[in-house]
């Protein structure tokens, strides 16, 4: 199996289920509540275990409940969780999440001690990441830090992911040195400048980050499925009734790592991440809803036909 080194965030879900967003000002009652493990980085790291990888999280929590409970939970999965640092004199970090009934969701993230990964941990865990076939990277901890790990991994030819989220603006040269720059229509936009609101605006989207200095990307559109560039390639979704789709993102970009370090080609690969990540949709929550390797093959060999 592939070794999947996962450097990033992790957090607890607060996730509040209502028929309809409050308008500022107004309290509403919401239908159902649930707490959960997530963070971007720690969903990435479940999904790849849950394919089949052996996986590495390289994270910082807080010396608090929630950290400790963190740590169990990756455990529990079978994650190596020997990077994974408990920070004194702050939290860990919180994501309170608010779906609605359409399963649309709103996602406010609190970093707490993921704000303090830094240059220096990754330094230390250099024989990890040297030893991984892949490499994957968020946005949910300081910028410095995820750089210096990329391009640690870019200098030994390890092959890297490098997921753009949460959106923010970034020197495209600098990050464009991964193997995969892989944002949603939001997050391209806010890369690009440009909009994104169907296939063709991400096609220009796409040729833009390529200009600008981007090595390869894959933009994920939802219900339209994802666009490779370059070459041009459109990779349709699988149809689904979705429930919940937070950590849908998440649950591509970890299987995605799986498949292609699995020696997938890149077509086959990003259509069995987008059915993973379908998959991932028709169960509330992120990790929990994250499908094992054996009900996902089973889905594959019944839809691929």
């Amino acid at each position: 199996m592939p070794h999947i080194v996962v450097i990033g965030s992790a957090n607890i879900d607060l996730t509040t289920f209502t028929d309809q967003f409050p308008r500022p000002g107004e309290t509403i009652f919401g239908r159902d509540f649930s707490l959960g493990f997530g963070g971007k980085g720690a969903n990435q790291a479940v999904a790849a275990r849950n394919c089949g990888a052996d996986v590495t999280m390289i994270a910082r929590v807080g010396e608090d409940m929630f950290g400790d409970a963190t740590i169990e939970n990756l455990k529990s999965y079978g994650i190596d969780t020997s990077r994974v640092l408990k920070t004194a004199g702050v939290s860990t970090g919180v994501a309170p999440i608010f779906v609605e009934s359409s399963g649309q969701n709103r996602i406010l993230v609190v970093k707490g001690a993921n704000d303090c990964l830094t240059p220096a941990d990754v330094e230390a865990a250099r024989d990890v990441i040297l030893s991984a076939d892949m490499v994957v990277f968020q946005l949910e901890i300081p910028l410095a830090t995820t750089i210096a790990a990329l391009e640690l991994a870019n200098r030994h030819g390890i092959s890297t992911i490098f997921n753009p989220a949460p959106a923010q603006v970034l020197d495209l040269k600098q990050v464009g040195i991964a193997d995969y720059v892989i944002p949603n229509e939001t997050e391209a936009e806010v890369l690009s400048g440009m909009r994104v609101t169907n296939l063709d605006d991400a096609r220009a989207c796409a040729r833009k980050l390529l200009a600008d200095g981007i090595n390869r990307a894959i933009i994920t559109l939802g219900a339209n499925g994802a666009l490779l560039m370059e070459p041009e390639v459109h990779i349709e979704a699988f149809s689904v009734q979705p429930v919940d789709t937070t950590g849908a993102g998440d649950a591509f970009i970890g299987s995605l790592a799986v498949f292609l370090s699995s020696g997938y080609g890149e077509r086959e690969a990003i259509s069995r991440a987008n059915l993973y990540a379908a998959l991932s949709t028709l169960n509330v929550g992120t990790q929990k809803s994250f499908v094992k390797a054996d009900v996902f093959t089973a889905e594959w060999q019944r839809r691929s036909k």
